[in-house]
């Protein structure tokens, strides 16, 4: 994909549908124990050494009402939760929503809108911090008096 089309791809302009940088062939074929897991490419975690700091975000990207499931897990476990349901149907992505809305009321989090069918989900003990400007003080850095 090129930079054109992957900034537009993130502005929102276009659809991402290069669903083939989730995939490598060295994980196609398998492996000879049969009880590995795989990883869903809708579901992103930060690193381990994230996890043990406490400093993990998991971002969910659910394609219909049955993978509410894994925002749920995520949830749970105290990780905030950065729901993009811009790739549902509107009916789905409304079930979601009231879904993620009994999920934070039931364990006392909170649920914030980010964009248009972006939603973040935030465990009890998170702060959010808004980016609203600082009131300008005197004697600042920008007081070139």
């Amino acid at each position: 994909m090129g930079s054109v089309r992957k900034a537009s791809a993130w502005l929102g302009l276009v659809d991402d549908n290069d669903d083939e940088r989730y995939y490598d062939d060295d994980y196609t074929e398998g492996t000879e124990s049969g009880d590995a897991w795989v990883t869903d490419p809708r579901v992103k975690v930060a690193a381990d050494t994230a996890e043990d700091k406490g400093r993990r975000i998991g971002t969910v990207t659910p394609d219909s009402f049955r993978d509410a499931r894994a925002i749920g897990e995520l949830f749970r476990e105290g990780v905030p939760v950065i729901m993009n349901l811009t790739a549902m149907e509107a009916s789905d992505a409304k079930r979601v929503v009231d879904f993620a809305a009994g999920l934070v009321f039931g364990l006392r989090g909170s649920i914030d809108r980010v964009s248009t069918r972006v939603f973040l989900l935030s465990p009890a003990d998170t702060e959010i911090v808004n980016g609203d400007p600082a009131v300008h003080r005197s004697d600042g850095f920008f007081n070139q008096s």
